[in-house]
């Protein structure tokens, strides 16, 4: 069977490729209790271990009763409301409901819009490291993502003289993310504000991915791109800060010209985003789930200052602390030559699932891997014994 040539393009997403081999050590003798093994310790996926809000699971049980009948292709106005409603309280913003649209997951989000924006001959200019899949959405429109190479100095982001000096006739735009998956590092807000500047003056369009913007812990950092123009594209999501990850919700916030054209893409791949989720995502935005939401994001930065520190105690270096998100990208080559090999080690010796830098870009991935500090402390403190064990 002859496959379309956009297929070779797009290379597997490793993490799920590392999240089977973890499945398959799991289901075998070194985890067996009875043969003395030892439980998996998945630190590789960024997945809360949290889950949806207690207001949102009750409103589930109620509406899975009733109706659920297609909504708009933009999905449930109350849910457009509700979300432009907690700009302004989380903000200071003022987004109108008719630029939201509500989309299956961050990934169709960003899918739709690349699909409006980019086409064959387009190069979109990403920084390395980057979350793969945003990269690949370049790709399945036919676009050519070109990753720019950043340093810990830099944050692990790009600025706006990297942007302009690469940026050619065949550039589109930039696809940036803040924070950063794999990295949990944000863009200065003074650097963000030059590169939009740059990308607008040009005549380009800058997309930024702020799925984790709400997990945000410095009061340097954590403000939307939004308030830099109306034609920011901004993507989100309701499974990170809102717990919701196999719900399959998210949302753009969209320039306004970009409205109609985004509706008749998702109009004709999707009917419309899950009606279930929708109507209990209503109660992510209740006093109550907020405060919860609050309470869970004091717990991650709690995590996340127990982590770096004994990460950087082992050696294996974080250089720049996330300011944000729930990854500690950390550099292994003081103790191992190869992630992808060390990461095979970790889950033959110690049971434990990272995720190499293979994922995540083309500058020496073989040095780098990401840990997720979305796992409980008693994960993470165990993870750190049994590292210890390893490197001894």
């Amino acid at each position: 069977m002859k496959l379309a040539a956009r297929v070779d393009r797009i290379e597997p997403f490793y993490v799920m490729e590392l999240a089977k081999a973890a499945a398959q050590v799991a289901a075998g003798p070194l985890c067996d209790p009875a043969l003395g093994g030892r439980r998996m310790i998945r630190l590789n996926v960024g997945e809360p271990d949290f889950g949806a809000a207690p207001a949102v699971r009750d409103a589930l049980g109620r509406i899975a009763q009733g109706p659920t009948p297609y909504t708009d292709a933009l999905g449930l106005p109350a849910l457009r409301e509700a979300i432009s409603r907690w700009y302004v309280q989380r903000f200071d913003l003022a987004i109108a409901p008719e630029r939201i649209a509500i989309t299956a997951g961050a990934s169709a989000g960003l899918q739709l819009a690349c699909l409006a924006l980019f086409e064959r001959g387009d190069e979109v200019l990403m920084p390395d490291p980057c979350y793969p899949c945003n990269r690949h959405f370049v790709a399945a429109a036919d676009a050519t993502p070109r990753l720019l190479p950043t340093s810990a100095g830099a944050r692990f982001q790009l600025d706006a003289a990297q942007v302009r000096e690469a940026w050619t006739s065949a550039t589109r735009g930039v696809l940036l993310a803040s924070p950063s998956n794999p990295t949990g590092t944000s863009i200065a807000p003074d650097v963000l504000a030059d590169i939009a500047g740059f990308v607008r003056d040009v005549g380009g369009v800058t997309v930024v991915d702020e799925i984790y913007l709400p997990l945000s812990y410095d009061e340097n950092f954590g403000d939307t791109a939004l308030k830099l123009g109306d034609d920011i594209v901004s993507v989100n999501s309701f499974s990170k800060y809102f717990g919701m990850t196999g719900w399959r919700l998210g949302w753009l916030v969209l320039p306004p010209a970009l409205v109609t054209a985004v509706e008749r893409l998702a109009q004709n791949l999707y009917i419309c985003p899950p009606t279930l989720s929708q109507m209990a995502a209503l109660a992510c935005f209740e006093p109550d789930s907020i405060a919860e939401f609050e309470r869970r994001r004091a717990l991650l930065r709690e995590r996340r200052d127990y982590i770096v520190a004994a990460l950087n105690d082992l050696g294996l270096h974080v250089p720049v602390p996330p300011d944000g998100a729930f990854y500690a990208w950390m550099d292994i080559s003081q103790h191992r030559p190869d992630s992808w090999a060390f990461a095979q080690e970790l889950l033959d010796c110690a049971q434990i699932a990272l995720t190499p830098g293979r994922d995540f870009g083309a500058t020496d991935p073989q040095r780098w891997m990401r840990l997720s500090f979305a796992s409980s402390m008693d994960d993470l403190q165990e993870a750190v014994a049994r590292l210890r064990e390893v490197l001894a």
